[in-house]
């Protein structure tokens, strides 16, 4: 059952968000805290002071991952919860930001109340999780869960020439022994990430929790579309081979496709396009494309490339003079969240009284990796108007309190119902 008067002091919560926001805020009011950049490696410091301050053990790993426990009364494997700090150029200050100031706000109101726990709960800032100049997006939980190895990061640099061994070892990492930092799945019992949900599903429904159910499943191909170039003034109109016409006529069909599935949360995108000659006044010979298709389970992204790869060989048969190249490079299944998390969540949340609904995420998360070695599950804060990645990112202090009550709680819930039989 849950202790009803057991919540988070929302005032030093939101003092919290506000002093980390500092950290790289540029004069557009976004903020630059890309990964190991210097305002990231100065935010690394005032964390681990905020973990020290309420008497945590703390540990930066080989991955420069900052780990900070609490001890439990019993010899049992962590419930581990927490998020990321580092952003998108001119991003916002909430992604990944807020759950672990969440995390952080959770372990300082243990603290205080002098609460004890069965299993130790260890609060984790994995490096790296947004896109950067080295081009290793979620790198501390694809390092710590062996889905990223030593022999993939050497002689990795970023655009100046900066090698990732460098900025690793200056955030507090250890390149050369990287491995290290992986983790036995016998240690953890659950992992737990709050997270803005960057998407308009939660405010469109007036519900301040998301349960996550699944995280989107991945698949990218390039495909290249080869037509032959002449000259836009004197090649008639049944003479052409255009591929940007062609391209255009394989994007529209892919828009169609996935605004016809039956379910919202598949998506596909076409976002990069390389023409070649690229000149006003010559017929395109060449298009690359980069296609995404996402859904939250692997049935709904092979539907979509299914139909996708129907609507080529119709296109083709009718342009039997184009050729078509295509090459998948990344079929990343979806990953399902843990029920036992999932419960403990809704089981929270209803006892709060608070509304919740149950969504997939659309977007990848540390989450993703992470529920290949243990237990994992996400709770989701509304967005307003579904902005993430930009400055305008906002979510009330009053559905952030929402959250962070029903983090906690879920937390002490899985304490007490995750089996002893998990002894080290």
């Amino acid at each position: 059952m849950i202790t009803a008067n057991l919540s988070i002091n929302r005032g030093r919560l939101e003092n919290q968000l506000k002093r980390l926001a500092q950290f790289g805020k540029n004069e557009e009011g976004g903020i630059d805290r890309t990964t190991f950049t210097q305002a990231e490696l100065e935010a690394r410091e005032w964390l681990i002071e905020q973990f020290k301050a309420i008497k945590l053990k703390v540990k930066v790993d080989e991955a420069a991952n900052i780990w900070a426990t609490r001890e439990g009364k019993k010899t049992l494997p962590h419930i581990v919860f927490g998020s990321h700090i580092d952003s998108v150029p001119n991003g916002g200050m909430y992604d990944g930001a807020l759950g672990v100031l969440i995390s952080l706000e959770i372990m300082t109101r243990l603290h205080e109340i002098r609460k004890e726990t069965r299993h130790p709960f260890t609060c984790v800032s994995f490096s790296a999780e947004e896109p950067n100049p080295f081009g290793l997006s979620t790198f501390g939980s694809r390092i710590v869960t062996k889905r990223l190895r030593a022999h993939d990061i050497k002689e990795v640099k970023n655009q100046e020439g900066l090698s990732l061994e460098s900025a690793l070892n200056a955030a507090g990492g250890d390149f050369d022994h990287i491995e290290r930092a992986q983790i036995d799945p016998k240690t953890i019992a659950a992992f737990l990430e709050l997270h803005i949900e960057q998407g308009k599903r939660l405010e469109r429904n007036q519900i301040p929790i998301g349960v996550v159910t699944s995280i989107t499943g991945i698949y990218r191909e390039k495909i290249r579309i080869i037509g032959e170039a002449n000259h836009a003034g004197t090649t008639m109109m049944n003479d052409r081979k255009d591929a940007l016409t062609t391209s255009s006529e394989c994007i529209l069909l892919l828009e169609s496709i996935c605004r016809d599935h039956p379910s919202d949360e598949v998506v596909g995108t076409i976002g990069e396009l390389h023409i070649k000659p690229n000149a006003a006044n010559i017929i395109p010979e060449e298009v690359e494309l980069t296609v995404e298709i996402r859904g939250k389970t692997e049935e709904e992204i092979r539907q979509v490339v299914s139909s996708w790869e129907c609507a080529l060989k119709r296109v083709f048969q009718n342009r039997k003079h184009m050729t078509l190249e295509r090459h998948v490079f990344l079929n990343q299944p979806p990953s399902p969240m843990d029920t036992a998390v999932i419960s403990a969540i809704e089981s929270a949340a209803g006892q709060l009284s608070y509304k919740f609904m149950h969504l997939g995420s659309m977007a990848g998360h540390d989450a993703t990796h992470m529920a290949t070695i243990t237990r994992s599950g996400m709770i989701f804060v509304p967005s307003r108007k579904g902005k993430s990645h930009c400055p305008d990112e906002f979510t009330s202090m009053d559905d952030i309190e929402i959250a962070a009550n029903t983090m906690l709680h879920t937390l002490l819930l899985l304490d007490q119902s995750l089996n002893d039989k998990e002894d080290l």
